[in-house]
């Protein structure tokens, strides 16, 4: 690993030999935005690849965005180049569609000839090694305030070619007050979850409010793609197994689940090809997968990704962990939602998904309204189920109707 200056390192990637070459960069809350801004100041056309990308990214012409999951920055940006994916397959892509030709990271600074990739692994080994491969060049802001983490997360110096020093503030992620909605779907998501658990969990305000409410429970063990505060709060009430490593692919949070995971020996942050590999998933027992949902209808196919035709985000982890969940012994696949969405005023249980499904087969769905565990019931107790105990009294009338048109409309 070359230490350089800024001016150094703009002249080097000025360089490059690729007239649109595909730029691999961290994201979530790891990525190194000096280090982007560079590199956008030194080439002019170039593809970004960035999983949930953060405000801050360039989006000016000349940069084609593309993500396998849509984050804030790339949301709504005509020239997005989407990849309907589960994250489970994205290595994969670098080897027959999408090469990385740079990749640039944002790392801790060197400990004994290693650097840690911090708050995000992902897909960034296998980036990582598909440009070297190819002969094309690794970057890395170092950052004194990036958590040495341990697992995938750590790599040789020798892997990275140049690196810039930055010290720059990370980005956290604040916490979500609580509402009476979220309360009600928490409580019910953690009323099925047992001691002696293995949680996954997604991004957001609801799993930190379904941690909250099993901090009774013993012996969780976590696998999970991304961990965020709750995790820390079921370590301090001594809820987690503490033989087993607290495993994930990235981390989402506030400074104190940052300061809890450096230099932590029971936290393994892992490449997505590990942690979302469906059989490893099967592996844990009482695996239970808990993923939010924009919609489900009553065939129980949730849609995650898209609103009002329009991608929002992606299949990320979910396929990956409800199938994985469900081969588990004694494992579960819940899709919590709120039964009503306030913005658009529309029930989120629906007859029939008009967008693309996300995930299928869940073992509940569960709302502020209830519990409906559908797993193994027939079709029509499953839509029963769907509508007496998640959907919301207001819309139980019209999906009664639905499902008689539907019916009317098979003959």
């Amino acid at each position: 690993m070359e230490i350089v200056s800024e001016r150094e390192l703009v002249s080097r990637l000025g360089a490059l030999p690729w007239a649109e070459p595909r730029a691999v960069v961290s994201g979530n809350f790891a990525t190194p935005f000096r280090l982007m801004e560079l590199f956008d100041s030194a080439v002019e056309s170039y593809r970004l690849f960035a999983l949930n990308a953060q405000p801050g990214m360039p989006t000016r012409a000349g940069v084609i965005p593309e993500s396998p999951f849509v984050g804030p920055a790339m949301r709504d940006l005509a020239a997005l180049d989407y990849l309907p994916m589960r994250l489970s397959l994205v290595p994969m892509l670098f080897d027959v569609a999408r090469p990385p030709d740079v990749v640039l990271l944002h790392t801790s600074v060197p400990r004994d000839g290693k650097v840690s990739l911090g708050l995000e692994v992902n897909i960034l080994p296998a980036a990582i090694e598909r440009a070297r491969g190819r002969g094309g060049l690794v970057v890395a802001q170092v950052n004194p305030k990036m958590p040495y983490t341990f697992g995938d997360a750590e790599i040789d110096c020798a892997l990275v070619d140049l690196a810039i020093e930055v010290d720059e503030a990370l980005r956290t992620s604040p916490r979500r007050p609580v509402n009476d909605v979220t309360h009600a779907i928490a409580e019910n998501v953690a009323s099925l979850v047992g001691d002696g658990a293995t949680l996954q969990l997604g991004i957001g305000g609801l799993p930190d409010a379904v941690l909250g409410f099993l901090k009774a429970r013993r012996s969780l063990g976590v696998w999970s793609e991304v961990i965020s505060d709750g995790v820390v709060e079921l370590d301090r009430v001594g809820a987690l197994d503490e033989t087993r490593p607290v495993t994930a692919s990235f981390l989402f949070g506030s400074d104190e689940l940052y300061q809890w995971v450096d230099a932590n020996p029971r936290v393994r942050v892992m490449r997505t090809e590990i942690v979302n590999d469906p059989a490893n998933i099967a592996a844990h027992r009482a695996m239970c997968s808990i993923n939010s949902a924009l919609q489900v209808d009553l065939s129980a196919q949730a849609n995650a990704s898209f609103v009002r035709g329009r991608i929002y985000s992606g299949f990320g982890g979910q396929p990956d962990f409800v199938v994985g969940a469900l081969h588990a012994l004694g494992g579960q696949a819940i899709v919590a939602l709120p039964s009503w969405h306030a913005k658009t005023d529309a029930s989120t249980i629906v007859t029939r998904l008009d967008a693309p499904v996300t995930s299928f087969q869940h073992s509940a769905v569960v709302t502020d309204q209830g519990q409906a565990l559908v797993f193994g019931r027939s079709q029509r107790a499953q839509a029963r189920l769907l509508i007496e105990e998640a959907a919301h009294p207001d819309a139980r009338a019209a999906l009664w109707e639905g499902i008689r048109l539907l019916r009317a409309g098979d003959h």
